[in-house]
């Protein structure tokens, strides 16, 4: 969802690009595709972009005029209140819209040094609020634009077009295809501000300066890549550079043969943009890990408790704390409230009490934190896993099918629609995500995902396959012992099987195989029965 949708007519496109550029680089996002006619071509995904829009700039020239459709999307903005109309040329404007104060930028150099910008961006702050600048107002955080609504500043990154070294016209329009794509994905998630295909295109070419791109396009990380043909087949270089610095975070080639490299682009795309947004939260997390704890902000509070091992308790315990003054700090930070659900319904599940409270408040911690932040995608999957716990599966599943529909590309996300799966009794659909998690980010690697894909293979019966998965738990817990030890046990293996039962006793010697197995939200009776047998023959107390 962007800040600003520009309506305009395709014409017009060579006048409308600087201003757009101008505005985006007031740290407002904008919605307009040049690829696409938004003046012409009334499809379903401008009906949803301006719907979304939090204003709706249209730019009335003697074409736009002539234009049902840019009239249309027009009185749409009015209608809600919305509107900033904005003149190029002497545009007669419709009857019904010269009652609305038009602002002229007839003016042949740089928009953004028009007198009459101001007027325009005064318009928008009045229905938006004032963007932060980070360069003026936040020293030494280059590259961070505001959230959508409240939140956190958002990351700036820019994808350059993916040169062609193949001098083939046709490999061109793929190479650019390729860039589109990536820039459209990557604009599903939150946490990013991608500057549009418009103000990427300006520079293209082989001998690009990033450094330069990032100080015009005031962008922390960009993204940039090469096409080449050889023989019959196809490869993809791309790489993630953090201007800030000038290294290379990361970089990786895909190898695809001529004839089917249209069919998989989608493939490869998808993979490129989920280990990109992978590559920039590990870089990120490593820049927070270095500030003083007293001077973070509530995004890099949620970075860091992000990065802790919340299996592990000291971890679980300063990621609680890390989350609950991201909240203090910033008190319509959705994410946070949906993180701090998490660690409250683990708490829940890790107390061999009876009470509902702690899981009461993660699951009004949950929902608060989508009516925050409804377009987040990790939102919805975090209150898809506290409905589970609350056995309301098919609320669960409804949040978790809006989380992956909001963002298929976010492998947290995808390995979490596994997790709620498993618990539905459909485990071989969640084995399948579980794998995809890993097919479009190769680098994740998250402790729970693990331990999840572990319970996947025990619900499946492959106990074999369970004990390799649940060996890259990076911390030892006394339910992993567990875990360990019911597998060994139906694998045959008695003094392996022991000696997880005693690890998992000295962790918890309170540990019950009935109360465990009480908060542990199988839908299907069967599956809860399988676990519960192996754990009973490894020799755990009932």
């Amino acid at each position: 969802m962007a800040d600003v949708f520009v309506s305009y007519a395709r014409k017009d496109k060579a006048r409308v690009a600087p201003l757009v550029a101008a505005i985006e680089a007031q740290g407002w996002s904008v919605w307009w595709d040049p690829a696409i006619d938004p003046g012409q071509q009334f499809d379903q995904m401008i009906a949803g972009e301006l719907e979304r829009s939090r204003a709706v700039l249209v730019v009335w020239t003697p074409d736009s005029v002539e234009s049902r459709w840019v009239r249309g999307e027009a009185r749409e903005g009015a209608d809600r209140g919305i509107l900033v109309p904005v003149q190029f040329g002497s545009a007669r404007l419709p009857i019904d819209f010269r009652a609305f104060h038009t602002t002229n930028l007839d003016h042949t150099g740089d928009v953004a040094a028009h007198p009459q910008f101001q007027e325009v961006v005064r318009a928008i702050e009045a229905l938006l609020g004032r963007p932060r600048r980070p360069t003026a107002t936040m020293p030494g955080a280059k590259g961070l634009e505001p959230g959508v609504a409240s939140g956190p500043p958002r990351i700036a990154i820019c994808v350059l077009p993916f040169t062609n070294l193949s001098g083939d016209p046709e490999q061109q329009f793929f190479s650019d295809g390729i860039t589109a794509d990536i820039i459209t994905e990557l604009s599903r998630w939150r946490l990013l501000a991608v500057r549009s295909r418009s103000a990427s295109f300006r520079y293209r070419g082989p001998a690009v300066d990033t450094a330069q791109v990032a100080r015009e396009l005031t962008v922390r990380f960009v993204v940039e890549g090469t096409v080449r043909r050889i023989g019959d087949r196809v490869r993809i270089s791309v790489q993630l550079v953090d201007a800030e610095t000038g290294t290379h975070v990361w970089g990786e080639r895909f190898d695809r043969a001529q004839a089917e490299l249209f069919s998989v682009q989608d493939e490869v795309v998808q993979t490129i943009v989920s280990t990109l947004v992978g590559r920039v939260h590990v870089s990120d997390a490593e820049r927070a890990r270095r500030k003083p704890p007293t001077s973070l902000d509530a995004y890099e509070c949620v970075l860091q408790g992000n990065a802790l091992h919340w299996d592990d308790p000291a971890g679980g315990a300063e990621a609680t704390r890390l989350f609950e003054r991201a909240i203090e700090i910033d008190p319509g930070y959705g994410l946070a409230y949906a993180l701090l659900a998490t660690m409250k319904r683990a708490k829940w599940r890790d107390d061999p009490g009876t009470s509902s409270a702690l899981l009461d408040e993660a699951y009004q911690l949950a929902l608060r934190a989508v009516e925050l932040d409804d377009g987040e995608s990790t939102c919805h999957s975090l209150l898809a896993q506290t409905c589970l716990y609350r056995r309301s599966f098919e609320l669960a599943l409804e949040h978790m099918q809006r989380s992956v529909d909001l963002n298929p590309n976010n492998q947290w996300n995808v390995a979490d629609m596994g997790l709620v799966l498993v618990y539905m009794g459909r485990a071989e659909e969640a084995r399948a995500w579980n794998l995809r998690a890993r097919q479009i980010d190769p680098y994740f690697d998250q402790p729970w995902y693990w331990r999840q894909s572990g319970l996947t293979c025990m619900v499946l019966g492959q106990f074999q396959e369970a004990v390799k998965l649940f060996a890259r738990h990076p911390v030892r817990t006394y339910y992993m012992a567990a875990f360990m030890a019911g597998c060994y046990a139906q694998l045959g293996d008695t003094e392996r099987a022991k000696a997880s039962v005693a690890e998992c006793l000295s962790l918890r010697p309170d540990f019950s195989v009935r109360r465990w197995m009480s908060k542990e939200p199988f839908n299907n009776e069967a599956d809860a029965a399988r676990i519960a047998a192996a754990l009973r023959l490894a020799g755990l107390p009932d």
